[in-house]
Formats: C-alpha cells, structure tokens, sequence
C-alpha cells in the first residue's frame, strides 16, 4: 500500500478545513488536504459566505458596540444546554480574533451593520453587526485554472445567472431601495465591460460571499503550496495505542495511508446526502433529494471514521433548516431564505391555513413545517402563494420579477412543477390540493392585516430582524400587503436544509471526545462534521462558517502546543452560580 507522511492532514476542502491547513502551514507544519470530490469549496463554496462574529472589528466603524458577555448570555440561552459552556465561550473569544487573521492571509470581511441576530428578544442579542460580510475577490488573483476547480456557487446566488452580487447589494435590491436600479445597472456594466476575462472564462471575475471566502482561502493555500488531492475520499482513520496516527484515503483507486505526525482534522462537512443516516437519525419524513448542498457531498463518511476510533456523536436529529423548492435541471434543490420576507405572500399547508411567520429565521421554519406536518399531515409539503402584484415586483426562487420578466417569458416547463397559477384561489387551490375554503379565508385575514399593519396571528414584521428583508416603500409594515389580486400562484415547499448539525463531540480546542469525556489524542473536528456549538438553534447569519474557521484556528493552536486560554473564565462561574441559584 502506498505511503506518505506530514505533519497534519486535514479531510475536507471547505472554510474551516481550508483554514486549518493554511494556518497550520503559518505554524511551520508540514499539511496535506485530502477533498472527495473533483472540486474545492464543498458547501462553503455555495454559501452566503457569512460569518457571525461577536465583538468583531468592524463593528466600532458602524457606530456600534458589542461585548463577550452579551455574545455569551446570546449563544448560552440558544443553545438550550445541548452545548458546553466553556465551548461557547471559547467561540464568542475566539471568532473576533479568527476574524482578523481573514484578513491578514487576504480574505478580509466587513460587518453587515443592520443584519440582526436572528433572535431579537433573547437577552444578549444585536440589532446588527454580528454577522459579517465577505469583501469582493478578485479570481484573477487565483486565476482561471485553479477558479475551474472553485465548486461553482448556487445559481440563486447570481444575477441573471452569470454576475455575483453581494449582501448588501441583495438587500438593496430585495428591499427595493431607491438606489437599487444603479445598482443593478453597475453590476452589469462591470461585467459585460469586463471582456478580457470573459474571453477566458463564463464565470465571473468578481467573487462576491461563499465564492469570495473560498476564493480568498484556496488563493491563500496555493500561495502556501499546500499539497492538496481531489477525488481522494477518507476511507478509515488509522490509530496506535489509542491515538490517531494518520488517514486511510481512495487515491487513484488505490488505498493510500498518509500518517500524520502532529494530528488529524476532520472538516468533511455533515451527513445530509446520506438518506440511511437521515433516517435514522432526522425527523421524518426526511429525503436527501430536498437538500440545498453539493449531491456528490456530505455523506457522512467522517462521522463513521470518528466513531470507529471512539469518538461520540451529539445533536444528531438536528439541521440547519431551511425551506427549499425543486427547479427543473438545477444539480440541488433551491434554499428559499428571503423571498418570503416579502409583502403579499402567505405560506399554508393543506387546509389552506397559516402556520407560521414567514419571515422568521428559515431553522424555525423548517421545524414549523414538521410540528405543523404532525399535528394536521398536511405541511410537508406546504405551498407559499402570492398575488399578482407580488409577481410584478419580487424575485422568488428562478422567476424574476414579472415588470422585467412576465409569465409568458417564463420556461414553460416550470408551469405546474416550479410554480402554479390560477385566475382565483378558488382555482389555484383545486391545483395545489389546498382547501379551498380556507386558503381564500386566509387571504382575507393576511388582506386586513396589511392595512392595519399588524400580523395578530404570528407577529410577521413585528421585529428588526424580520424587516431587513421587507420592502421599504410598504407602509406601515414592509413585510404585509394584500393578496387580493388575481392570478395567483403557488410554489411547493419542502423541508429541506443547507447541512446538518449532529456530529463528533468535541471540547473547546475541536479535539474529539469519547464517551467518558476523555479526548482521542490526534483528532480534532471542525464545521459540520462536528456537533454544532450553536446546540440546536441559529444564533445570526453566519453560524456555520464562523464556529468552523474559528475552532479550526483554535485546533492548530493546541496541536502545535499553544492553546488558547479563555480571556474569560469568571463568566464560566458566574453561570454556575446563575445556574445553582
């Protein structure tokens, strides 16, 4: 069997993988990366890019001010207890600092000063800042070969299908804000002008989120000469006298064992596209086909390896939730994160009735769809339906807005399988297999709410968070309008995810643990092969990327001998109390 020798191998490609090889490299260790797949990136690459960081260094440029002790009241109470203390709080210190050095290797990020924490009541929480925004890369910086081998973004993250466009932006555009046309209209100038590097590729030179983070790391690596080997997926972890001594990968189609002198880290992403572990694991009904993450991903394959050498698994029947709809020739499923925020739109479920804010944080509305599933079976699928003057003025999903692309323009072969239309809801229900009776009942009462403002039955609009996404020129509430005008249309919602959160339990260094608590020496976990340090909620956009880059940069800490203390160790006692009192 062929063999080779470093000092670290990191499994996975993806932000927190990424990261760890190249600051593990900036420690003076020799690193091998080992991806599955033919392309680098895994889900990071398909991402929004965010990361949610406390206390970042962004902030103070925004007017705002944010603390360690807030931020660790916040993720505590998120976490409902199914995460460690202490590995909260190393986070909430950590993650500014993992921050920074982003942009010391060339990945620098800007917070996003009116994004808010997604739950706004909770003690500790932000009405912004916290979540932060990749700068815009330049792919020339990587150039064209290595951008081929960049996992190519979702197509919903592009304009028109070729141009990126970034958070800000989106919000412009989405909230209709009154610069957003000179917006749109840059955008295009920029890349259409752009023609020595449109002679070279399709993709666009300008990176903006996911691409841009990835972009930015897979420059950084490159730059390093990190050694990395595509289509190499892990096969087992190889261990003596209980420590992990190195990886077993499928090169070439030949085992290869690569020993590891210094340590492991697995970042290979969750179990999302294996369906045996999705049953039985996951709240049903559950299907990997409804997941909004790279098909050739994600199956799990380094949750086995940790549990064969020892380690535990944690938070197994939790994702990170998100409402996704089917688009005809499109490799995944389409997450639907903010087009719900808009005004006149309701989400039902078979009885034609609400369920849910539809512009809650989309975990919540993933689990809405499975309480409301168990109590009536008729929410999985549920059906958001939207009027005409929604379709003229808002995107959803692939259907541009209809002022720039009406329904006659549209593929005809997304009738009845991306979207339904009918002249009345009582038309449109008959379509859909929804109650008549009580879709038309329900639109009357989402009618009276926008007049006054006030969503009675779930509190649409009613928080900062909510809002972001609403339409700005919509008085008095940007999330509510009527759903009066004909024709209607439907579009099926799934219960999908963007990962999941169940993994290898690991202590505030990402050193996997066994059952007794005692950690594997050698073997350390990141991102969603890891149990969230979130526990089974979504603190703020970000919350995947930022705990998988940080607890990498803490892992290359601890593995070359200088882990990072807590700065805070007194808020640990002070729960203890808060706790025993």
């Amino acid at each position: 069997m062929e063999q080779h020798e470093f000092d670290v191998v990191v499994v996975g490609s993806g932000a927190g993988a990424l990261l760890a090889a190249i600051r593990a490299t900036d420690a003076g260790l020799k690193t091998l990366v080992v991806e599955k797949t033919a392309l680098v990136g895994g889900t990071s690459a398909i991402s929004g890019g965010g990361i949610w960081i406390p206390d970042n260094h962004s902030m103070p440029k925004s007017g705002l001010r944010d603390s360690v002790q807030a931020a660790f009241r916040y993720v505590k109470t998120c976490a409902r207890g199914l995460a460690s203390d202490d590995r909260v709080l190393a986070y909430v210190e950590t993650a500014r600092h993992m921050a920074r050095y982003l942009g010391e290797i060339g990945v620098p990020y800007r917070c996003v000063p009116s994004y808010a924490d997604y739950y706004p009541t909770l003690e500790g929480a932000m009405p912004g800042g916290r979540t932060m925004d990749p700068m815009d890369f330049n792919a020339g910086k990587l150039g064209v070969q290595d951008l081929e081998l960049l996992r190519p973004t979702s197509p919903g993250q592009l304009v028109f299908g070729r141009m990126h466009i970034n958070a800000f932006e989106a919000r412009s555009m989405l909230a209709r804000e009154r610069k957003a046309k000179f917006v749109l209209m840059w955008m295009m100038a920029r890349y259409f002008l752009d023609y020595p590097w449109r002679n070279k590729t399709r993709r666009d030179r300008r990176l903006t989120g996911g691409q841009a983070l990835v972009g930015g790391l897979f420059t950084a690596l490159r730059k390093r000469g990190i050694t990395l080997w595509l289509e190499s997926p892990l096969q087992s972890l190889t261990e003596k006298d209980g420590r992990v001594t190195g990886v077993v990968v499928r090169r070439n189609g030949q085992d290869v064992t690569v020993t590891a002198r210094r340590a492991v880290v697995l970042g290979a992403g969750g179990f999302e596209r294996n369906q045996q572990m999705r049953e039985e694991y996951l709240p049903q009904p559950t299907d990997q086909a409804w997941v909004a993450t790279p098909p050739d991903a994600n199956t799990g394959d380094a949750h086995r390896a940790g549990v064969a050498v020892g380690g535990v698994l944690h938070l197994m029947a939790h994702t990170w939730g998100a409402p996704t709809i089917y688009v005809p020739k499109e490799e995944k499923y389409r997450a639907m994160f903010v087009e719900r925020s808009m005004p006149g739109c309701m989400v039902v479920n078979a009885r034609g009735e609400r369920f849910l804010n539809e512009s809650g944080p989309y975990p919540e509305f993933q689990q809405a769809m499975f309480a409301n599933h168990a109590q009536t079976g008729g929410a999985v699928p549920a059906w958001i339906v939207f009027d005409a003057t929604f379709r003229a003025n808002y995107p959803i999903g692939p259907i541009m807005p209809a002022m720039a692309v009406p329904d006659a323009k549209l593929r005809k072969s997304w009738l009845n399988t991306v979207y339904w239309k009918g002249e009345t809801l009582e038309e449109l229900a008959a379509q859909i297999g929804v109650d008549a009776q009580g879709l038309v009942a329900s639109a009357r009462r989402m009618t009276e709410f926008a007049k006054t403002g006030k969503d009675l039955d779930f509190g649409r609009g009613d928080n900062v968070f909510d809002r972001y996404y609403g339409d700005v020129n919509v008085k008095p509430n940007p999330n509510l309008a009527p759903i009066e005008k004909g024709p209607f249309y439907a579009m099926k919602l799934n219960p999908g995810d963007i990962g999941t959160k169940g993994g290898l339990l690991t202590d505030r260094d990402a050193r996997v643990l066994r059952a007794d608590g005692q950690a594997i020496e050698g073997l350390y976990c990141v991102g969603n092969n890891s149990a969230s340090v979130m526990g089974p909620s979504y603190p703020g956009a970000g919350s995947t990327l930022g705990p998988a880059m940080t607890f990498a940069y803490r892992a290359i800490a601890h593995i070359v001998g200088k882990p990072i203390a807590l700065e805070h160790p007194e808020l640990l006692e002070q729960s203890e109390l808060l706790e025993s009192a």
